[in-house]
């Protein structure tokens, strides 16, 4: 391993944003109060809960009491889609994507052991949505529509304005995944009618160990944990030091998530120009479909991402492949194989994903190694 370290794996976590780091510590140090307890110390913690509270519907143009802390992204989505389903009783169908995260998928795929019925919507090669399939997928039976708004992989966005749209006009509950969407484009839940969103604070530079789920007023769920923390919808003292964090987080997204969204943007486009134009055999996966800025899905024909991320590893550069790690190996990647990726392009892709810290030096780096790397693999294959 070199000195050089170089992260471009934001999609999987951030670095904790500077601006965190005094407050979660002072959180730490001083307020160590549970913010159920009625004195002087509890009421603090509640206070620097309370507040962080607000400035996440702040991000989202919500109300305060329309958020939910939860401990992840994960649990946010289950809360989302089990809650909803418990509102909707004797309705058994929901609609998803083929590419959501697995966090979704994975608990659908449980539920359907137990008589619930799901459908799963195709993409098409740029990993875009058909919305008059979801419009068709849609039964009297349907409880719920869940669609990511950015995808984890790809970073394509989900038209999921009008996808909400849909969903209200035929009287079903809409969640969005939202974690990859957070910081990196606008989030304006006034605008945007969907009933339920999910946020998961280390996508962008919170601490980990903190989610939220927006809970539009009026709309009544099941708690998965039961308990009278956040107003009866999730029991469980809440993680004061992370949610403190998650608030100035949120802050600093509210406050430069347009001008930090078009400079990542211009940095990956530097990265796709400079790969394409070195290194003949690299494809954008949804390179023409709209994605969020800070997300390049490259493959690299048939050479083995794990030995490419394993090569840039020792150089000191952070990525990751499109392919989950299963207990067998590798495993091509869902979200690529929906989109008609043959098994062997899906295990040649590597993810890129920046942050707001990335710079333009750390690209044109990233570029130089990947094309001294892929010449040398090329060569030992010919």
């Amino acid at each position: 391993m070199t000195d050089t370290n170089i992260y471009l794996d934001n999609n999987a976590t951030t670095a904790l944003a500077p601006e965190c780091v005094e407050p979660v510590l002072a959180c730490l140090r001083d307020s160590y109060g549970n913010p159920s307890s009625k004195h002087a110390v509890g009421e603090r913690a509640k206070a620097q809960v309370m507040q962080a509270r607000a400035s996440v519907a702040r991000l989202l143009n919500a109300a305060p009491a329309e958020i939910v802390f939860t401990a992840s992204g994960t649990e946010a989505n289950h809360l989302a889609i089990a809650g909803a389903l418990a509102a909707r009783p004797g309705k058994l169908h929901v609609v998803v994507s083929a590419v959501e995260h697995p966090s979704t998928l994975d608990l659908l795929a449980h539920l359907e052991a137990t008589g619930l019925r799901v459908t799963r919507l195709p993409v098409d090669r740029d990993g875009m949505l058909d919305l008059a399939a979801l419009e068709q997928a849609i039964t009297p039976d349907t409880a719920l529509v869940s669609l990511m708004w950015a995808n984890n992989e790809t970073g394509v966005l989900f038209p999921i304005a009008q996808a909400a749209q849909i969903a209200r006009s035929r009287g079903v509950l809409f969640h969005t995944d939202a974690v990859q969407a957070a910081g990196k484009i606008p989030l304006d839940l006034a605008q945007v009618p969907v009933d339920l969103l999910t946020l998961a604070g280390h996508k962008f530079h919170a601490p980990k160990g903190v989610g939220a789920l927006f809970v539009r007023k009026g709309l009544k769920l099941q708690p998965m944990l039961f308990g009278h923390q956040e107003r009866g919808r999730r029991g469980g003292t809440e993680n004061v030091p992370a949610i403190v964090g998650m608030g100035v987080a949120c802050e600093l997204a509210a406050r430069e998530t347009a001008a930090r969204a078009a400079a990542m943007a211009a940095l990956r486009d530097r990265l796709e120009s400079g790969v394409r134009l070195r290194i003949p055999c690299a494809r954008i996966n949804g390179g023409t479909a709209l994605r969020a800025g800070n997300t390049s899905s490259v493959r690299f024909g048939e050479l083995a991402a794990e030995v490419i991320l394993d090569k840039l590893d020792k150089t000191g550069i952070c990525a990751s492949s499109g392919a989950a790690c299963t207990a067998g190996g590798s495993a091509p990647s869902h979200v690529l194989t929906a989109m008609g990726l043959s098994e062997a392009e899906a295990l040649a892709t590597v993810r890129f994903s920046l942050s707001r810290y990335t710079t333009e030096a750390e690209i044109d780096h990233v570029i130089d190694a990947l094309a001294a790397i892929l010449k040398r693999m090329t060569a030992e294959a010919a």
